[in-house]
């Protein structure tokens, strides 16, 4: 009887003995949470002995709106003093930016109503510790939790440990100069080099990548995709051993998706729904069937647009097996660091897309800042004040400039289409 498929397995005796930590009233009332105060860490979990953690859920009552991106999730095994997860509590639970929304992977759930629910399992073989920091100016009122768990006599050798590690990076073009995929005519100089990539994992030791959350947070409605992922394998040169063909190719996807869409295995949770693709993007991946195996260390990153040509917000959490001891993650940001970018409105758009197309690429990268003394200058010279920042009444003379611009950019591919 082949015993290898997911149901099958379920008929299977196991060894072991189940067990669960949670937050319930010892009491015997209702109050079935703990309260964690502002600035406060506590540990919801410290078990001895060797086992294997199957589930983990939470659910949380904050006066803090943004508590999922300031609550800090750690995992510690084996008495080990370095954390081998660490992650923003909604990044890790598929919630970016600090948001609530659904979210259906097979092994991590964001269900209705803030209920966080993890299915990966998470061997240890002397300890395991869990612990949660409220980096909030407010309390946790409510924090609510299973860690359900089996006890075990022994775990294989063969058994990884867990690992999950947030990044974040504002990405800025490797040339300097913003340029979405051959639309200023000319393509961007060749990336052959991770050097400029957004970093999704760096680790050092035996283990398999399995999976990402990928939160894209673009400033323009510039299409944010064409980044190729890479993984450098065991500290080989270039070329990879994987090199993809653009960010919604890694993310099984094609043609610049926006539309919501879970399977098990890979999705969008969570689109934009601004002018063109600005805003904010959630994909993931999970390498169920295909992890990216490595004996001795892996450096998997992604490019932001075609050969790094973008400015992106990009924030993800990577998860793999590996053996221990690992590689340090370094310095955790502080909440700042962990901070949304300022939302782009529309008028910044107009603005900056002006800007863009009169600098050929150059000028705000953001959105928000003022704009650039060059093309102040211009439009001072077209009768416009050369204020630094655009009022709403200078809109219709910076909209014909735009237009001319565009139908400038148009004749000459004409132009060269037609001595083709």
């Amino acid at each position: 009887m082949n015993t290898n498929g997911l149901l099958e397995n379920i008929a299977r005796f196991k060894t072991g003995r189940s067990k669960r930590i949670s937050s319930y009233a010892r009491g015997g009332s209702n109050n079935d949470f703990i309260t964690i105060g502002a600035g406060e860490t506590v540990d919801i979990a410290h078990i001895r002995g060797a086992g294997v953690i199957k589930h983990i859920w939470i659910t949380t009552g904050h006066e803090d709106p943004m508590h999922y991106r300031h609550m800090v999730l750690r995992m510690y095994w084996d008495d080990e003093t370095k954390p081998s997860v660490e992650s923003p509590l909604g990044d890790f639970f598929g919630q970016g930016w600090g948001e609530v929304y659904p979210y259906a992977a097979l092994p991590i759930c964001a269900a209705p109503q803030r209920s966080l629910n993890c299915y990966l399992p998470m061997p240890f073989r002397r300890s395991a510790r869990i612990e949660i920091e409220n980096d909030s100016e407010h309390r946790c009122a409510a924090f609510y939790y299973y860690v359900d768990y089996e006890e075990r006599d022994l775990v294989e050798a063969e058994l990884g440990y867990f690992h999950a590690h947030w990044r974040r990076r504002l990405n800025k073009p490797a040339e300097d100069r913003e340029n979405e995929w051959l639309v200023l005519g000319n393509p961007h100089p060749a990336n052959l080099t991770d050097a400029h990539n957004h970093t999704i994992i760096d680790a050092v030791g035996r283990g398999h990548y399995i999976g990402v959350n990928y939160y894209v947070d673009c400033p323009t409605p510039i299409w944010y995709g064409e980044g190729d992922d890479m993984f450098f394998i065991d500290g080989e040169k270039w070329p990879p051993s994987l090199h993809g063909t653009g960010t919604e190719d890694y993310f099984n996807t094609s043609y610049s998706p926006k539309v919501v869409f879970c399977h098990p295995y890979f999705g969008f949770p969570r689109v934009n729904n601004d002018l063109g693709w600005l805003g904010r993007t959630h994909c993931y991946r999970f390498h169920i069937e295909d992890p990216i195996i490595f004996q001795k260390s892996i450096r998997g990153s992604i490019e932001a647009g075609h050969a790094g040509c973008l400015t992106l917000d990009l924030a993800t959490v990577a998860y793999w097996y590996q053996t221990e001891p690992h590689k340090a993650f370094g310095p955790f940001p502080n909440r700042k660091g962990r901070a949304n970018m300022p939302k782009i409105e529309t008028t910044d758009i107009h603005n900056w897309r002006a800007a863009w197309r009169e600098l050929q690429g150059g000028g705000t990268l953001w959105g928000n800042e003022p704009l650039p003394k060059k093309f102040l200058k211009k439009l001072a010279d077209k009768g416009a004040s050369g204020r630094k920042r655009l009022a709403p009444a200078a809109n219709q003379t910076l909209a014909a400039i735009q237009l001319a611009a565009q139908e400038k950019m148009l004749n000459r591919r004409k132009r060269k289409t037609a001595r083709k």
